[in-house]
């Protein structure tokens, strides 16, 4: 039995490290500013708590599911995989596992989100059935979305309207204008993650004839333009909330602006030189595995990757604070 439990346990930590567990903190801090905010308006906390794995559940098996097809465009596009970073579907090209076991897992992931939300469905309102659509419909549309310019779009939505005003509903039974000025601002920064990973991957998503956002803008330096308005977007949702409510509180994630201007800054000088590697500040952390990371010729890539994840982290879990005082 415990030799059963051992193995078990295995599959469980490789399949969620195949399905990018660690993007998960993102997950959680949205949730968190959504489910403050419904505790703050007399939200149940039971339900609550309870959708935080369904949502978890669904956001790696959207995961699995972009690996899941662009594995193939992967293996048939030597100029696509050249440009693609090392750790792009690794755990497929490696052997460590099939297309089989990993379409298991991709039903497995979304049949326990989907039970979750069945009693969510009769605990809270038939609203959950909305929801729980949407983002299936999010899961399985995500990677063509992500061909034809609507990546962004897709992961805005899954962030912003559906997330924010999926867990106010699950709570109170009911919906709230500034649950989604608080979606919008929360969501602008979740989407820039992914806008900033686009623009740098810019030549590789051309190669391999993916429509893009910063694709369909036709250049880099345009496209960091269109980051500015992802930013623009995120503050002025923020500063309307604190208006609405009268809460100048709510201002707290303004104290991210230094950090995004460093940020466009360092973009923009990528874009003329993908070796450069700015000098490491305290203002730059966490950057994962880094010691190991920035000995390797993609280290310019992710040190950039990690850094606008982290101001959209931070963005968030101010909201969060801001939220709860």
């Amino acid at each position: 039995m415990p030799a059963i439990l051992k193995k078990t346990g295995a599959n469980v930590i490789f399949w969620l490290r195949c399905s990018r567990v660690y993007a998960l903190p993102m997950t959680l801090l949205s949730w968190s500013v959504a489910f403050i905010y419904s505790l703050q308006h007399g939200g149940d906390i039971l339900s609550g708590i309870l959708v935080l794995p369904g949502i978890a559940l669904m956001h790696l098996a959207t995961n699995l599911i972009d690996d899941l097809l662009d594995y193939p465009l992967l293996m048939k596009n030597e100029e696509f995989r050249r440009h693609a970073p090392e750790t792009k579907c690794d755990y497929l090209t490696s052997g460590s596992t099939n297309l089989q076991k990993m379409c298991l897992c991709i039903v497995l992931f979304i049949g326990m989100a989907g039970a979750i939300g069945l009693f969510l469905a009769w605990y809270s309102g038939p609203w959950v059935f909305a929801f729980m659509l949407g983002g299936l419909a999010i899961a399985l549309s995500y990677q063509w979305c992500s061909l034809h310019g609507l990546g962004e779009a897709s992961v805005f939505t899954a962030y912003g309207p559906l997330f924010f005003c999926g867990v106010y509903y699950v709570m109170t039974s009911s919906f709230s204008a500034e649950v989604l000025l608080l979606a919008v601002s929360c969501a602008s920064f979740v989407a820039s993650v992914l806008y900033a990973h686009m623009i740098m991957d810019f030549e590789g998503d051309q190669s391999h004839g993916k429509l893009t956002l910063p694709l369909v803008v036709g250049s880099k330096s345009g496209a960091l333009v269109g980051l500015l308005l992802f930013y623009t977007l995120g503050y002025s949702a923020t500063i309307v909330m604190a208006l609405q409510t009268g809460k100048l509180v709510y201002l707290l994630p303004l104290l991210t602006l230094p950090l995004v201007v460093d940020f466009y800054l360092s973009l923009r000088r990528y874009i003329a030189d993908k070796l450069h590697l700015p000098i490491i500040r305290p203002w730059h952390y966490p950057l994962d595995n880094w010691g190991e990371m920035s000995r390797t010729p993609d280290a310019p890539f992710f040190f950039r990757i990690y850094y606008v994840r982290n101001i959209a982290t931070f963005y968030v879990a101010l909201t969060a604070l801001a939220c709860g005082i």
